[in-house]
């Protein structure tokens, strides 16, 4: 299995540092927010690692080439020309990769306390698509089928709703995708999508389970007033 770490992204929230500096690479504990994600992965045993970059994106090439990649084998899908979108940066991305082989991808500014192992085992023992949802309080949601597989989304503040009504969890922006959904992915008509928008154009044609991790706690690095928050957490884990 390859890893995949969107780290492509302007990182707007996190300003005045990604005026200078990549959101992949904004220290958290002494640890760049990229080391975090690369060293969880290699704590699954996942080691090939694909990491798309577009802002400040020689930063990025450079720290990976410093520390020899965290003891993994990463490879750069370089986005500098357009942002692609976590779906559009996925498709670009797994041209890199063997055929057959399903991905792990996740965002780099995500931190949790998942168990990447028994995620790996879910995928393992179904060969079905996860994607890593919890039951925490949102705005968008993704809604899954009694059998806990994706049937649609919707926005719960303006009833919104794409596909069908279910059981509503939030997305973590992590995700385990089979070789059949990079199929489909290849196939997607436009070069910059989001994964969501992806999962409900194909949700029809294959399943896409929902994994629900237990004790789940994540935090989203996504503003300045947060890193103090977000280095107690880091280090807890």
């Amino acid at each position: 299995m390859v890893g995949m770490i969107f780290a492509a992204g302007l990182g707007t929230r996190l300003k005045p540092l990604t005026d200078t500096m990549p959101k992949a690479l904004v220290p958290l504990a002494d640890k760049p927010l990229l080391q975090w994600q690369v060293e969880k992965l290699h704590d699954a045993g996942i080691t090939d690692i694909i990491v798309n970059v577009h802002h400040f994106p020689d930063q990025i090439i450079d720290t990976v080439r410093a520390n020899q990649g965290w003891g993994c084998n990463i490879t750069i899908s370089d986005e500098r020309d357009m942002l692609l979108d976590t779906g559009g940066g996925l498709k670009k991305a797994i041209r890199l990769l063997m055929d057959n082989e399903p991905i792990l991808a996740c965002n780099v500014d995500i931190l949790s306390n998942i168990d990447i192992r028994a995620l790996i085992k879910a995928y393992e023992q179904t060969g079905v698509s996860q994607l890593v949802v919890s039951d925490r309080q949102t705005q968008r949601y993704l809604c899954f089928d009694a059998q806990n597989t994706l049937c649609g989304w919707t926005n719960i503040k303006t009833g919104e709703l794409k596909g069908k009504d279910g059981r509503h969890l939030a997305f973590s922006g992590m995700q385990i995708l089979s070789p059949e959904a990079l199929t489909l992915l290849r196939q997607m008509p436009r070069d910059k999508f989001s994964l969501i928008d992806f999962y409900l154009h194909v949700m029809d044609k294959l399943p896409l389970q929902a994994y629900i991790p237990s004790d789940y706690q994540m935090m989203d690095v996504g503003k300045i007033d947060q890193i103090e928050e977000a280095e107690r957490f880091a280090e807890s884990l």
